[in-house]
């Protein structure tokens, strides 16, 4: 089982949305993480079919997706970032609908209806109309739909948007157990979504394809820019003022914990600290163009 997506580019008028992307997806959960803008919905809209590349094409198993049609739907499952229902769908009404959609046996539809109700936790209020309902359980619908064809590729894009942390970790059990034999690509800017349960990231900035591989390869790119050190309280503002800081901790004797990113250290107290994914995010993806200048100095 491999989706390719191979040289695939998107132009919009003067803008190209996404530049020349190769990437071979396997079973298992991946991540594809980038600041907004970088191309993320509009790769995912090519994979699902929904957009044509410019330039390049998507293939599962070797053969084309345009060409597969309407095989490579039966098996295909895609939550947007934003998806539509009609007003007066209730819960039930509107996957009954999807499932009838993607061809799914009337007889069996319900009963996979009520096993997924169950995994995110919306039987309860399967009767009541989903424009009534909070955005994070409007979330756990758009996840329930993609799954009711038991999909052996699975597309998300921005899933956890609305959800609370205990909805988050429910997300995030579901998808690992789900993707044992199965492709699983997310679309996200907030690593820690995926940073535990994807065994592999695809990074892109400005349409491009930065870097990919598993956590543990990706992180050697940022060894040796991440610092820790503990200064005065008094003393933050000037710190934030220079660096890059990924986190503060107020210790228990009135100093402050620092941990930064930049290519050297900032004074001789500090020390290098082992890299995590979301440190190379923020080194990708600094918040601000300030940020930028500021770590190269």
């Amino acid at each position: 089982m491999e989706l390719l997506i191979d040289h695939v580019s998107k132009q919009f008028k003067d803008k190209k949305a996404v530049n020349d992307i190769t990437l071979e997806l396997t079973p298992g959960v991946w991540g594809l993480l980038g600041a907004n803008g970088a191309g993320k919905t509009t790769l995912m809209r090519m994979i699902a079919g929904i957009m044509r590349p410019t330039s390049g094409q998507v293939a599962y198993d070797g053969v084309p997706i345009q060409t597969l049609g309407e095989q490579y739907r039966d098996i295909f499952g895609y939550l947007p970032q934003e998806f539509g229902f009609h007003q007066e769908f209730t819960v039930k009404d509107y996957l009954t609908y999807v499932a009838a959609l993607k061809g799914l046996p009337k007889r069996q539809s319900w009963q996979k209806i009520h096993e997924l109700l169950e995994r995110v936790s919306l039987l309860d209020v399967c009767n009541r109309k989903i424009s009534r309902l909070s955005g994070g359980m409007r979330r756990r619908v758009g996840i329930a739909q993609a799954l009711l064809n038991d999909p052996e590729v699975l597309i998300l894009d921005e899933p956890t948007g609305g959800l609370d942390p205990g909805e988050r970790v429910r997300f995030r059990n579901l998808l690992s157990e789900f993707a044992h034999d199965r492709i699983v690509l997310i679309s996200t800017h907030i690593v820690p979504d995926v940073e535990y349960i994807a065994a592999c990231h695809a990074l892109i900035k400005g349409g491009r394809l930065l870097a990919s591989g598993t956590t543990e390869e990706l992180v050697r790119l940022v060894e040796g820019r991440v610092w820790s050190c503990t200064i005065p309280a008094d003393a933050v503002p000037e710190y934030e003022s220079r660096l890059q800081i990924i986190s503060l901790r107020n210790e228990n004797d009135g100093s402050v914990s620092v941990r930064y990113l930049g290519k050297k250290p900032c004074n001789a107290h500090s020390v290098a600290v082992a890299p995590r994914l979301e440190d190379l995010y923020l080194w990708l993806f600094p918040e601000s163009s300030g940020e930028s200048e500021r770590r190269n100095r």
